[in-house]
């Protein structure tokens, strides 16, 4: 029962939150919410998050990092599996459960990435991306607290995946604090992976929050084959949409705050729910 009440609660808050507001651009009709909470997100991150993060790229070595990374990206691969059963897409299914046991056998435990090298495809679908597969495409722009870049779609099936105890808790689950060592690790590393990202931004853009909006919304339209939206007048007019997935480790699909669940007011595009 709590876990429906903060569904439905964060649920809620994702629709309501932007009432009676003038924007600047159609697809953020919240904008004056969202910029509150970007500045709040923005604050954190430069604060305490990116610290984190550059501190923890100095001290640990690129291989023990890929390590780690390839660990939780093993648990978005279950994740993903259920969004394409979802969807109906069967092959991506079986696709996806092979790289989870390629990956959590012979990748010991996932630590290793063994299905890239067998040409496994990598998709990384979330369950915002089932929604869009069921006809909900265009979703105005929203800024979750600490998640940072969404919409009213992908928050809402970040939300979903919150709330229901996922495969993850095994790991955790009979440990004292082990939720917080899991989550608060996941969401470093995926930091240390929007690093180049976020400092490309903060270098490129005069409005970091259009910038970072119109970013956003141009990769999720391009995933889930919405038509492209025009980016307002920000310097996002000269992004090259495809780099901005390349940190991620290629996924063409999802939100890093669906599943990933990052700590970012950066573009969070390649999943989260992350997601």
């Amino acid at each position: 029962m709590n876990r429906s009440i903060r569904t439905l609660t964060v649920s809620a808050t994702l629709l309501v939150a932007g009432c009676a507001t003038h924007p600047s651009n159609p697809e953020d009709p919240y904008e004056s919410y969202n910029r509150a909470m970007y500045a709040v997100n923005d604050r954190l991150d430069r604060a305490v998050i990116k610290p984190a993060a550059q501190g923890y790229r100095a001290i640990t070595p690129q291989p023990v990092r890929n390590g780690i990374s390839n660990f939780f990206d093993n648990f978005r691969d279950m994740y993903s599996a259920a969004s394409n059963l979802l969807r109906g897409h069967v092959e991506d299914t079986l696709n996806d459960i092979m790289r989870v046991a390629l990956n959590s056998t012979f990748g010991l435990g996932g630590l290793l990435d063994i299905a890239d090298p067998a040409k496994l495809k990598n998709n990384k679908t979330t369950l915002g991306d089932t929604f869009a597969s069921w006809g909900w495409k265009n979703s105005n722009y929203f800024v979750m607290p600490i998640l940072g870049p969404s919409t009213v779609r992908d928050g809402l099936g970040t939300a979903t995946t919150l709330a229901v105890p996922g495969p993850e808790h095994r790991v955790y689950e009979n440990t004292d604090g082990g939720a917080y060592i899991y989550w608060g690790l996941n969401g470093i590393s995926t930091r240390e992976k929007l690093l180049d990202v976020t400092n490309a931004v903060d270098e490129a853009a005069v409005d970091r929050y259009s910038y970072t909006r119109d970013a956003y919304m141009q990769l999720r339209a391009k995933q889930v084959g919405a038509p492209l939206p025009k980016p307002s007048d920000s310097d996002a007019n000269d992004m090259n949409i495809d780099e901005l997935v390349a940190p991620t480790g290629g996924a063409a699909s999802a939100p890093a705050g669906e599943v990933a669940k990052p700590a970012a007011s950066a573009p969070a595009a390649a999943p989260a729910p992350a997601h």
